[in-house]
């Protein structure tokens, strides 16, 4: 539905003089969803085709890969850190006995 209505906007601008935004309140109120949605969903394609400055939606998705990957290592090198502290203090004290 999201390509269909941003490709319908992109095809009224060719053939209409109308502003950007009046084409967005017509096709918006046509295909049932709010025109603040649909214009987010053209400038998320605007910036996925290179036609605006932004980050894309694959590098969102990379970014947010990378983040929980970066959360989930943080994770695992506190649990080695404190099993480490935790065998190394073992050890210590059955030297002593």
């Amino acid at each position: 539905m999201k390509e269909r209505a941003v490709r319908l906007v992109y095809e009224q601008q060719k053939e209409s003089d109308l502003s950007q935004w009046a084409i967005i309140c017509s096709v918006a109120t046509k295909i049932g969803c709010s025109a603040e949605t649909l214009r987010h969903w053209i400038r998320k394609d605007e910036i996925d085709t290179g036609k605006r400055e932004g980050v894309t939606t694959a590098e969102r998705e990379e970014l947010k890969r990378l983040q929980k990957e970066n959360r989930e290592l943080k994770k695992a090198n506190e649990i080695l850190r404190l099993a480490s502290a935790y065998f190394a203090k073992a050890e210590l004290d059955r030297q002593q006995r």
